[in-house]
């Protein structure tokens, strides 16, 4: 598994505080502006790491799933009801697949839980 500050060659001075942590340590906070955040019906691919303004647009959920790199992000507009953010999080090492499932709080950006995804099928 790659060291994250290495993984894409880009030094992370987006890290909120969590640089050197890993798993849900490094994710306690969404780290993403509300103004960043896809619009209802859409998903965008997000680089941890990378600016803002060098982020991609948002676009069809379906389309963009093929298109995250390896340790990217595929973030969901907040939920209505729930008022939560979902972001599928893609392996380092494996293109296209998903290696855990977070969901953080709509308003505050902190971590509400993880999902691990099974390798084991």
């Amino acid at each position: 598994r790659k060291d994250d500050s290495k993984g894409n060659g880009k030094a992370d001075s987006k890290d909120n505080g969590n640089k050197g942590k890993k798993g849900a340590a490094a994710a306690a906070t969404l780290g993403i502006a509300a103004s960043q955040l896809p619009p209802a019906g859409q998903c965008r691919v997000w680089i941890p790491g990378d600016a803002p303004d060098q982020q991609g647009p948002a676009g069809s959920c379906s389309k963009l799933a093929s298109q995250v790199p390896l340790g990217g992000w595929l973030v969901y507009p907040p939920s209505k009801g729930k008022k939560e953010i979902k972001v599928s999080v893609y392996d380092e090492t494996q293109p296209g697949v998903i290696s855990v499932t977070r969901f953080y709080d709509g308003k505050s950006g902190d971590l509400l839980r993880e999902e691990q995804t099974s390798t084991d099928r």
